[in-house]
């Protein structure tokens, strides 16, 4: 049987040659081409038996060293914890990396980082293989405690957070709330109830009209107008 031309987790296009011959069967996201299978949408690649599969990827994050993101504690291990990134690849947060606190072997992680817990960490290498390392040595990388966390499409986040950090400075200000905006689409808001509230509308009107021009001053206004308590 040919071998594919991809291997499992490679990220693909609409289009792009998956394998050719007819050793394997195209399965979900996938078509047959002639004697080629072709993917039909950005996706990554999961070969199960004969079938070739793709797990769709539109509006999912991809992860770059250097960008600080939140994730989400989906499991703890014996050398760290496997952190959630809000994409098609989960992550590790070492023991060495996480923190400058002595940990004993076979501390309970628990205590540091738990199940559910969020964090605010920096992606400091990806592998050719996808393989994420993570770290919170740095400034603002931390636990986050209280508050809420939302989820916008990532591609967003740029609009969200506004030239040199306007938009995201002008939401803080004007709704009393610290806001930490990932670049994996995860955003933290804490404050006043009604306040998060508030952010969390405003996050959610620029995620559905960041094509819109002129919407920063829109915001503006309208942030103003909640604040005097106009209708």
């Amino acid at each position: 049987m040919t071998e594919p031309k991809v291997k499992d987790n490679d990220v693909v296009v609409p289009g792009e040659e998956l394998a050719s011959g007819m050793g394997y069967l195209p399965g979900q996201g996938t078509y047959r081409d002639g004697d080629k299978i072709r993917a039909n949408r950005l996706g990554l690649v999961h070969i199960d038996g004969r079938a070739i599969k793709l797990v769709p990827l539109a509006g999912r994050y991809l992860p770059k060293s250097g960008d600080v993101i939140i994730g989400k504690v989906r499991d703890v291990t014996y050398s760290g914890w496997i952190i959630d990134t809000n994409s098609a690849y989960r992550a590790m947060l070492s023991l060495k990396d996480a923190t400058n606190a002595y940990i004993r072997k076979g501390a309970d992680l628990t205590k540091f980082y738990s199940f559910g817990d969020y964090v605010v960490v920096k992606i400091f290498n990806v592998t050719s293989q996808n393989l994420i390392d993570l770290s919170m040595k740095g400034p603002g990388l931390r636990k986050l405690e209280q508050g809420r966390v939302i989820t916008v499409d990532p591609s967003k986040v740029p609009r969200i957070i506004g030239k040199e950090g306007s938009m995201v400075s002008m939401i803080k200000t004007q709704t009393n709330c610290r806001i930490t905006v990932g670049q994996n689409g995860v955003i933290w808001i804490s404050g006043e109830p009604k306040n998060e509230i508030m952010a969390e509308g405003v996050i959610r009107k620029i995620e559905r009209e960041a094509h819109v021009p002129g919407l920063t001053d829109k915001i503006k206004k309208e942030l103003e107008k909640t604040n005097k308590g106009e209708q």
